[in-house]
């Protein structure tokens, strides 16, 4: 079953590090989980993921999902784990955010959300107790309540009206959670989400209500409706306002979020768990992420590089390939460009956590961040 202990945490941050255990296996935070929304991370073999990126644990997520293959394929499948064969943990969002950003037409209400499908126009409904059904039917090893994203730019009489059905939902999901079991042998958690956009008074209701909602089966929390289009500054004044309130023996995911700078910044303000589609949409538009700034591959500057990729990376591929040929796979059209480059961001991400895991342990970790954010940030 699902449990959180804490090894280490950094002297002058709210920067910790410890170990998730699931039924599928082990995850050491801080983590970074590469996001497979519709059963693959775009790109990527598996055994990729396992040996040279090391990820520990992949995300899928309800929306894709449930349209497409949809709940009787998962089923007969038994899962998701043994539909993609994927051995580790698995964490599914709940897919308000996608009703939220890609659902053509929509409609919230107390009881749920209807929504038409972004593939071919079928109506749809999300309510708290079939979205707790559907992600039964997935798999996960980590469930995500079903909730309202609210725009980063939200007035606070809407983002308060948002939060009201995102509570009212989240009872009803706690609720059905509770009251049902995993259907493939293993054990599941669920976690609530905490909103409030960017009114700190919202997000200190939205946690006082979650744990008001506590219990065996919530494995941890998580932290909604932040990178979606408020100022960064905003976003981690929310995190510095919700961390502090949450259980310390139990793990916290900022959802979505971010650029490398944004991680680091967020595990010195106490998160554990992180996920973004950046490292492989970036990538496959020719951008890398490394130690030392950030590359854009289609720049004419590497056409006659023949320098590896990065000799600092994490992958086997950053030494074996130089940057003329990924710069000529790009100007190519060519999609082993975009998988090289997929591949090289997740391992860099996933090394990005891995080191700051190093130096919380030393103690050292926010005189390091400080050093290391700048570099991240630059343009090479």
């Amino acid at each position: 079953m699902f449990s959180f202990k804490k090894t280490a945490t950094d002297p002058q941050s709210g920067a910790r590090a410890g170990i998730i255990k699931t039924d599928h296996g082990e995850i050491r935070t801080p983590v970074f989980m590469p996001v497979g929304t519709v059963g693959s991370v775009k790109g990527v073999f598996h055994r990729d993921l396992r040996e040279d990126i090391g990820a520990s644990i992949i995300l899928g997520n309800t929306y894709h999902l449930y349209l497409r293959p949809g709940l009787q394929i998962l089923k007969e499948a038994g899962g998701l784990h043994s539909f993609e064969h994927w051995d580790g943990p698995i964490l599914t969002d709940s897919g308000g955010f996608q009703v939220f950003s890609l659902a053509p037409i929509r409609k919230l209400t107390p009881e749920g959300c209807r929504f038409a499908s972004h593939i071919d126009g079928s109506r749809h409904t999300f309510t708290p107790e079939n979205n707790v059904d559907t992600q039964r039917i997935i798999g996960a090893d980590i469930i995500m309540a079903l909730d309202e994203c609210c725009p980063g730019d939200a007035d606070e009489k809407y983002a308060a009206k948002s939060l009201k059905l995102t509570q009212g939902w989240l009872e009803r999901f706690a609720k059905r959670f509770d009251e049902t079991e995993p259907l493939y042998g293993y054990g599941q958690t669920m976690f609530p989400i905490i909103q409030g956009c960017v009114y700190p008074g919202l997000r200190r209701k939205a946690v006082e209500h979650a744990l008001s909602l506590d219990g065996p089966n919530r494995g941890g929390y998580a932290i909604g409706g932040l990178a979606v289009g408020e100022p960064t500054e905003k976003m981690y004044e929310m995190l510095e306002v919700t961390c502090p309130l949450l259980p310390q023996d139990k793990p916290r995911y900022l959802m979505g979020v971010g650029t490398p700078a944004n991680i680091l910044e967020g595990i010195a303000r106490g998160i554990d768990m992180f996920d973004c589609v950046m490292p492989t949409r970036n990538g496959r538009n020719g951008m890398l992420f490394t130690w030392n700034g950030v590359m854009n591959m289609r720049n004419a500057k590497w056409k006659e590089d023949f320098s590896p990729i990065d000799p600092d990376g994490a992958s086997y591929i950053d030494t074996y390939y130089t940057k003329a040929y990924l710069h000529h796979l790009f100007i190519a059209g060519e999609m082993f460009g975009a998988m090289l480059a997929s591949q090289h961001n997740l391992a860099f991400y996933l090394d990005l956590v891995r080191v700051a895991r190093q130096h919380i342990e030393a103690g050292d970790f926010s005189a390091w961040k400080e050093r290391a954010v700048p570099k991240l940030m630059q343009r090479l």
